[in-house]
């Protein structure tokens, strides 16, 4: 059965879509926990960063630049942001398809959880 996610790169769901190009697909969260709260998914199905292989280092690079680039995008690189991917139960992952948390527009505190 497709992840949630899956059904949002298939439109079968439907997102906030900020952005999107051949490898990745970035929407707005659901249920925000910052002012700014996006997602970033590879269009592939790769389970966690537990599941990345080493043929898939260009596209984990790529990844980190989009979420550069949408930071500058969203207008909130320079005040700053935060980057979070759960992995595994115990990591908090609720959904077994990588994706990064884009989060920002308010101070973040530490420990985060």
């Amino acid at each position: 059965m497709p992840t949630v996610f899956q059904r949002i790169i298939d439109r079968e769901i439907p997102a906030d879509i900020v952005y999107e190009d051949d490898d990745c697909l970035a929407f707005r969260d659901i249920s925000p926990q910052a002012p700014t709260h996006v997602l970033l998914i590879p269009k592939r199905p790769i389970a966690s960063i537990d599941a990345l292989s080493d043929e898939d280092a260009a596209l984990a690079g790529r990844l980190f630049l989009v979420i550069r680039d949408l930071a500058r995008q969203l207008g909130v690189a320079e005040a700053g942001y935060r980057v979070v991917v759960n992995t595994g139960s115990n990591g908090g992952q609720t959904v077994e398809h990588l994706h990064f948390h884009l989060l920002a527009g308010r101070p973040m505190t530490w420990p985060p959880g």
